[in-house]
């Protein structure tokens, strides 16, 4: 799989929706590569809600949770928000352990979370 391939950046109103199209996010490269495409989507359209949806992931690297930390960082300063969905119970335990159940807000899946933080008129 190309490393563009393997993270989809789409629009759902004012909300950008990330999603990875592996259930091993491990590749450094590919990490990298997210990150960059993410930064760019920010920079570019300015969205100031972002979901992670996790759909299908089963495992992730520790970068992944830099890159969450990042994008959250970005958006926060600016009155920004980013919430993640459909998070397996695997992977939530990892957010648990680490305390990052604490500071981003969970939703079952990808329709609950933009629905959640988009516009409320």
């Amino acid at each position: 799989m190309d490393q563009k391939d393997s993270v989809l950046i789409t629009q759902d109103g004012p909300v950008a929706v990330v999603a990875f199209a592996m259930a091993s996010v491990t590749d450094v490269p590919v990490i990298a590569m997210a990150s960059k495409r993410i930064r760019e989507a920010l920079e570019a359209g300015r969205p100031d809600r972002v979901v992670f949806d996790f759909e299908g992931v089963n495992f992730f690297s520790s970068q992944v949770l830099g890159l969450l930390l990042e994008t959250r960082a970005r958006l926060q300063a600016t009155g920004g928000k980013v919430v993640l969905s459909a998070v397996s119970p695997s992977l939530h335990r990892v957010f648990k352990t680490t305390n990052l159940d604490r500071i981003f807000e969970f939703f079952p899946n990808r329709q609950a979370a933009v629905e959640a933080i988009g516009p409320t008129d």
